[in-house]
């Protein structure tokens, strides 16, 4: 039983990839990042009173989630692409 087990692993080669990492990165680095974006924004700007630097501030801040976002959605610069042509094209 043991035996034969071996020889169907050894058969099959691993599959390898970046997946599980870009998994983790996506489940835990992200959003521990905005968290701490968000702590520093309303520490740094919101204690000293400074309502516009802390939005003008966190407008960066949505930008990069957008460009992370097109970085890790399938298709979706072929996707904006096409729904921009559409706009002007009608189609």
């Amino acid at each position: 039983m043991t035996a034969m087990t071996l020889v169907t692993l050894a058969q099959q080669p691993p599959a390898l990839g970046t997946g599980g990492v870009r998994q983790w990165i996506l489940d835990n680095l992200v959003p521990l990042l905005l968290l701490t974006v968000a702590v520093l924004l309303l520490w740094l700007g919101g204690g000293k009173g400074d309502n516009a630097g802390v939005m003008r501030r966190l407008g960066g801040v949505i930008i990069a989630l957008a460009i992370i976002g097109l970085a890790v959605t399938t298709n979706a610069g072929a996707n904006i692409g096409q729904w921009i042509a559409g706009l002007f094209t009608g189609g």
